[in-house]
């Protein structure tokens, strides 16, 4: 089992959707207790399932390359041939495959979404998924974002009315975090689920994990690309009440 000790935020905290506070851009792509097990997760899925966990349309290509190149400048002091993980494992930067170099340097999954000329909406078209949460990138992938959450009940026309407005609206600099949170019976990071098989029954207020996503979205200066990137905790119900419990 890959879990951390804690989370940093309250995830048993009732937040009114979509529940976005600002972020301070250090606090962006954390390393925490899990990252050994979960790079190491992330190298095997890169590796045995890449076309699951990555997708890239290439109008996303100069996108991803300027998303490595902050994500390299943030975290690695802008290195350009090679990095050394804070697990000690040395990775190639490939420029001609920007997506998966990110897969294998952070913790994070990160979605690239871009806003075509004349779209209502901004379109997935670029992400490295290593940790779904019963959802499955194939059938996300290249859609808006209506399309994206088409079979989240609470997500309704208002609900996405707002979100678009925050795509829309993230400055360069400046950005927003949210975070999600459920019981789940399994603490299997890599859990996807397609919209065609029967309701998820993998949580429930009783299960003994807490998965909680910390949701990022940013805009790229140059591209002006939104992206959206994921950092997951696992922790243990005893570890979250410990916590968080009152």
């Amino acid at each position: 089992m890959i879990l951390q000790k804690s989370i940093p935020h309250n995830p048993l905290e009732s937040v009114k959707l979509p529940g976005i506070k600002p972020l301070d851009l250090a606090d962006w792509l954390p390393v925490d207790d899990a990252f050994s097990g979960q790079m190491a997760q992330r190298d095997a899925l890169l590796s045995e399932r890449r076309d699951q966990v990555l997708m890239m349309d290439q109008s996303a290509k100069e996108a991803a390359q300027e998303l490595l190149q902050l994500v390299l400048a943030h975290r690695y002091e802008a290195a350009q041939e090679q990095v050394t993980r804070p697990d000690g494992v040395v990775i190639s930067i490939d420029w001609q495959d920007p997506l998966a170099t990110l897969g294998l340097i952070a913790q994070e999954d990160f979605c690239i979404l871009q806003r075509p000329e004349g779209s209502p909406e901004h379109v997935l078209t670029g992400a490295v998924l290593c940790f779904p949460a019963s959802w499955t990138l194939s059938e996300k992938f290249m859609r808006p974002l209506i399309g994206i959450h088409d079979r989240i009940d609470s997500y309704d026309e208002g609900i996405a009315a707002r979100v678009q407005r925050l795509f829309d609206g993230v400055q360069v600099g400046r950005p927003l975090w949210r975070f999600n949170a459920l019981w789940y019976q399994s603490p299997e990071l890599f859990a996807p689920r397609s919209i065609n098989d029967p309701r998820d029954h993998s949580h429930g207020q009783n299960a003994p994990y807490m998965r909680s996503e910390q949701q990022v979205i940013l805009r790229l200066p140059q591209t002006r690309a939104v992206v959206f990137s994921i950092h997951t905790y696992m922790v243990h119900m005893e570890d979250v009440m410990r916590q968080w419990g009152r």
